[in-house]
């Protein structure tokens, strides 16, 4: 699942000099939001290598999964369509 459909990714300001990323984590104590912050910053880095590249970490508003797409929602079990009291 990738950061877009699980709802992390909180803002993008794209200029052709400079890209600033906003993301979050599901909780502070996730232990990988360094490892997506550093892959986030490679990943920007390689496509766009002469643009200034900030990827922020935030935490307001806190994360909820009621951020997550369709699709992530789907695949986690937590489509309210998929429960047998549904509808």
């Amino acid at each position: 699942m990738n950061v877009v459909d699980l709802g992390l990714v909180y803002g993008i300001d794209a200029r052709p000099e400079r890209v600033h990323v906003r993301l979050t984590m599901t909780t502070p104590a996730c232990p990988l939001g360094p490892v997506i912050v550093g892959d986030a910053e490679t990943v920007l880095h390689a496509l766009l290598p002469d643009a200034a590249i900030q990827v922020e970490l935030v935490w307001e508003p806190p994360w909820t999964p009621a951020l997550m797409s369709d699709h992530a929602k789907h695949r986690f079990g937590w489509d309210a369509s998929d429960r047998p009291d549904a509808g």
